[in-house]
């Protein structure tokens, strides 16, 4: 990993880029460089760490969540980065830094929200279809063999029956209550007697502002601005770390790892494509269909 824009050679601020869904899983596809972004943030991390010019860190988030174990592990890696490096870090979320997007973000020292950024998100879901209709338009029926009542929990080829959707009812209120307490050990000014921040909406910029869920409302070069005092490097350069074949030109830029296949193939279905993502999701998700971006 090289740094594509003014060598380390005094004081720097690193921007750590984060964009897209959160996966612990190589993206494929034509606009892709099959990264996985778990292993793409420890990979900056740890540049970041053995740069011996690096004052700080800002994590620029554009990102609607993902994974729940995708998301914890990047937590986890920003808060030891963190305790071994004593770097300030900075979040800057962009225009969407919601789900576990916004779990991350807590890691940090303080999160800066573009004036237009959606965030918050603080809930978990879990996308289940009954795919049994469909699956009888093309004449197929699932014959499955198994031992354990329960090892297709949540099967797509049969309707979920009300003691199973109990069983995942309580996996979500877990993760759900993991989210909350990483929110509450994190922003320790959030109040946590507002059940409204806590049920999955997301807020603009200026709600999350008010419900103390961010810092500051401003722009990247605010972010900056800020690790730069916190670091006492006022004049400190901005540095990314990319591949030798992704030229970043400026810090906005990103490793590219969003496939193409949405523009090229537009149709999904919900639960056809159910595999393509994790079961328990920190994921801000309007349209179900969002786990075609995923693209495998």
């Amino acid at each position: 990993m090289t740094v594509p824009h003014g060598a380390s050679c005094g004081p720097s601020v690193a921007v750590i880029d984060v964009d897209g869904l959160l996966v612990n899983a190589d993206f494929t596809g034509m606009s892709s460089f099959g990264e996985n972004p778990v292993s793409l943030f420890r990979e900056r991390l740890d540049t970041a760490a053995a740069d011996p010019c690096v004052r700080a860190v800002v994590v620029r988030i554009n990102s609607p969540g993902g994974g729940v174990t995708a998301t914890d592990i990047m937590w986890h890696d920003l808060r030891s980065f963190k305790a071994r490096t004593r770097l300030p870090v900075v979040a800057c979320l962009m225009d969407v830094g919601a789900g576990g997007a916004f779990y991350l973000a807590t890691a940090a020292d303080s999160i800066v929200a573009h004036p237009t950024t959606v965030t918050g998100g603080i809930g978990v879901i879990l996308n289940v279809y009954n795919m049994e209709d469909a699956m009888a338009q093309f004449n197929l029926q699932g014959t499955p063999v198994k031992a354990g009542d329960n090892i297709d929990l949540a099967t797509p080829i049969k309707p979920l029956a009300p003691e199973q959707r109990q069983l995942l009812q309580t996996m979500c209120d877990e993760f759900h209550a993991r989210f909350c307490q990483v929110v509450r050990e994190g922003r320790p000014e959030v109040d946590s007697n507002e059940p409204t921040t806590f049920d999955g909406r997301v807020f603009t910029a200026r709600q999350a502002l008010e419900r103390r869920l961010v810092d500051e409302i401003g722009y990247l070069d605010d972010a900056v601005a800020m690790a730069r005092q916190m670091s006492g490097a006022p004049h400190a350069r901005v540095v990314l770390y990319h591949r030798t074949n992704d030229r970043a030109r400026s810090e906005y830029a990103i490793t590219p790892n969003s496939p193409l296949q949405g523009g090229v193939i537009p149709m999904s279905m919900p639960g056809l494509d159910r595999a393509r993502l994790p079961g328990f999701l920190y994921l801000w998700q309007p349209d179900p269909t969002l786990e075609k971006q995923v693209g495998h």
